[in-house]
């Protein structure tokens, strides 16, 4: 990075702090007034930062609309994706990531398990919202008001006798799914298919989707599977990171 660009941009975390003069820019930056001044310059005109009547500067209204643009133009499948490759390399079993529309959780990624052994789940297809682990960690971020009228209009079917079957059993699961910050589904949905989840959250914390790694008994146990839950936590964490632009690609990085 060229000595000027980084002059630059280390100008806006300096202003994120609050608004500074042009002699406190240039103490930070250990350069003279003057430089200071022309990247202050350069940036005002840009509208990375705003000039205000007593002399001293602030992030600029140009800066929040080029973020929330960057947020709205985020693919969370495609930041995911690699990280999701990487965790079904490293246990072998299926991965999932799926997302909330419009009363429905969905899966929008899917890497397949190493072994012959295959689930049904496919891309596009919505997930049993009453069981599933990524759906019990999507629901379970809504304010309180949504997670009861959700679950009041919900059906509630007996998947297997392990099935969550009324509302207030399932709105009790996502308090609890709420407070922990991970979920299971231990043969909610099949007897022989457990599931581990966490969520990946947005740059407001928010959950945006929810991944998970799921098995069948004849593979791995429910106790084995439980195991790799701090290594789903720290894939989720990964990705969230990622997604709020706290880390670099993980394409990218070196």
């Amino acid at each position: 990075m060229s000595q000027t660009v980084d002059r630059a941009l280390s100008i806006l975390p300096l202003l994120a702090e609050g608004p500074a003069n042009l002699e406190q820019v240039a103490n930070r930056l250990g350069v003279h007034k003057s430089t200071a001044l022309r990247l202050l310059r350069t940036l005002h005109e840009h509208g990375i930062v705003h000039r205000q009547p007593d002399q001293r500067y602030r992030l600029g209204t140009r800066l929040f609309a080029l973020a929330q643009q960057a947020v709205e133009n985020l693919d969370v499948r495609e930041i995911a994706h690699p990280h999701l490759v990487e965790l079904n390399a490293r246990t072998g079993h299926t991965v999932h990531l799926a997302v909330h529309e419009e009363d429905e959780v969905l899966y929008i990624d899917k890497v397949e398990s190493r072994y012959p052994v295959r689930m049904y789940s496919r891309i596009g297809k919505p997930v049993a919202i009453t069981v599933a682990a990524v759906a019990k960690l999507l629901l379970a971020d809504l304010p309180e008001g949504e997670r009861r009228s959700i679950a009041e209009r919900l059906d509630y079917p007996r998947y297997t006798s392990r099935s969550i079957t009324d509302s207030a059993a399932f709105l009790a699961e996502l308090a609890k799914v709420r407070e922990q910050g991970w979920a299971t589904d231990l043969g909610g949905h099949e007897e022989s298919i457990n599931c581990v989840g966490a969520p990946v959250r947005g740059p407001d914390g928010r959950a945006v989707a929810a991944m998970s790694v799921s098995a069948p008994n004849v593979v791995v146990s429910a106790e084995e599977l439980l195991t790799l839950l701090p290594l789903v936590r720290r894939t989720a964490d990964a990705i969230s990171d990622e997604y709020s632009g706290k880390t670099p690609s993980k394409e990218r990085q070196p």
